[in-house]
C-alpha cells in the first residue's frame, strides 16, 4: 500500500509539473500569421475564419463548392483584405498538397492549420451503408491526415506551428443515430491526441476541439436517413436550444483562444463536458443511458438507406419557431444560397 501511495503521489506531482510547463507556452500572436481552414466556406469554419481575421491573421479557406467559397470570401472581405479561397477536396492527398502549395505561394508558409471539414449523416444503424462509414473516415480522418502531413515539414523546419483539429463530443462518446460520424470523429480524436504528444518536441502545438451541439445552421445541409423528417426534427431542434447548444461565434472565439494559448483540449458546452466526465468515470452507465435515449429516437423505415438533406426533410415541427436561432445562424454562416 505505501508503494502504491507513493506511485500515485508521484503521478499527481508529475501531472501538476506538466500542467505548469504547458501554461508557460507563450500566447501565439496571430498578427500577419497564415491560417488555413478546411471546410471554411460555411458553418463553424466560416465563423472561425472571421474570428482569426479579426485578430489580424491572413486567411485561406478550402471547400468543395466554388459558389459557397465565393459567398464566404465576400463576407470575409468585410473583415480583411487577405483572403484566399481554394476549391479542393482535402480527402484526396494530391488536392490537399496542392492547396498547401497555393497558400505557400500566396501568403508564405502555413502557421496555423485548422482541420474543420466535416460531414454528418443521421439515422439508425439499419439505414447506414459501408459507404457512410467510408465517407466519414475519409472526411474526418484522412482529410486531416493529408493536410497535416502537407504542412508538417515546413513547421518542423521552422520549429513552430499550431494545428487545431475540430473533432466532436461524438469523438469521445459514440452517439445513437450518428454511428458513422462518431467512428470518424473517434479516429480524429485519437490522431489528434497522439499527434500532440509526438510534436511537442518540435514546438508544434496540437489542440483537440470536441464541441457538443452548436448553432451553426448546419442541419439544413446535413443528411438524414430512414424517417428523415422525424430525424431532422429531433436533430435540428436539439441543435437550436440555447441550453444544449453554443452559438457559432462564441464557439469560434473559444476555439481561437485555445489555439492562441496552445491548449491540449477544448470541450465546448456544459452538456458535452458533463457527458465526457460521466463517460470517463462510468462508461457502462453512460452507454446504458444512451441505449434508453435510442429507444426514443425514430425507428428504421421511411426512405431507408436513401439520404435526404435537411432542406428536403422539413416538416410542421422543423423549421418552426423552436428552431429560430438555428435558422438565423444559417443565414449568418452561409448555409443558405
Amino acid at each position: 500500500m505505501p508503494t502504491r501511495t507513493v506511485t500515485i503521489a508521484a503521478g499527481i506531482a508529475a501531472g501538476l509539473l506538466a500542467a505548469k510547463w504547458v501554461r508557460r507556452i507563450p500566447n501565439l500572436d496571430l498578427q500577419n500569421k497564415t491560417v488555413f481552414i478546411t471546410g471554411g466556406s460555411r458553418g463553424l469554419g466560416l465563423a472561425l475564419a472571421r474570428e482569426f481575421a479579426k485578430r489580424g491573421a491572413r486567411i485561406a479557406i478550402s471547400a468543395r463548392a466554388g459558389d459557397e467559397l465565393q459567398r464566404a470570401a465576400a463576407q470575409l472581405e468585410n473583415v480583411t483584405s487577405h483572403v484566399l479561397t481554394i476549391e479542393a477536396d482535402v480527402t484526396m492527398r494530391e488536392e490537399a498538397e496542392s492547396a498547401i502549395a497555393k497558400i505557400n505561394e500566396r501568403f508564405g508558409f502555413v502557421d496555423v492549420l485548422v482541420n474543420n471539414a466535416g460531414t454528418i449523416t443521421v439515422g439508425p444503424l439499419e439505414t447506414m451503408t459501408i459507404d457512410d462509414f467510408r465517407e466519414s473516415l475519409n472526411t474526418h480522418f484522412w482529410g486531416p491526415y493529408f493536410a497535416t502531413m502537407a504542412v508538417l515539414p515546413e513547421m518542423r523546419r521552422r520549429g513552430a506551428g499550431s494545428i487545431v483539429n475540430i473533432s466532436s463530443v461524438g469523438g469521445k462518446i459514440s452517439v445513437p443515430h450518428l454511428l458513422p460520424y462518431s467512428v470518424g470523429k473517434f479516429a480524429l480524436t485519437g490522431f489528434s491526441e497522439g499527434l500532440r504528444a509526438e510534436l511537442q518536441k518540435d514546438n508544434i502545438h496540437v489542440t483537440t476541439v470536441c464541441p457538443g451541439l452548436m448553432r451553426t445552421g448546419s442541419p439544413r445541409n446535413a443528411l438524414f436517413k430512414g424517417k428523415n423528417e422525424e430525424e431532422y426534427a429531433w436533430f435540428s431542434i436539439s441543435d437550436s436550444l440555447p441550453i444544449l447548444s453554443v452559438a457559432a461565434n462564441r464557439a469560434a472565439r473559444l476555439i481561437v483562444d485555445a489555439c492562441v494559448q496552445g491548449r491540449a483540449e477544448l470541450i465546448l458546452s456544459f452538456p458535452a463536458k458533463f457527458g465526457c466526465l460521466l463517460h470517463g468515470i462510468m462508461p457502462g452507465t453512460t452507454t446504458e443511458i444512451l441505449a434508453l435515449m435510442n429507444r426514443l429516437l425514430p425507428a428504421a423505415g421511411g426512405t431507408g438507406p436513401i439520404a435526404k438533406t435537411g432542406r428536403q426533410s422539413a416538416s410542421k415541427i422543423s423549421p418552426s419557431w423552436i428552431t429560430t436561432l438555428n435558422e438565423q445562424a444559417a443565414k449568418q454562416n452561409n448555409q443558405i444560397a
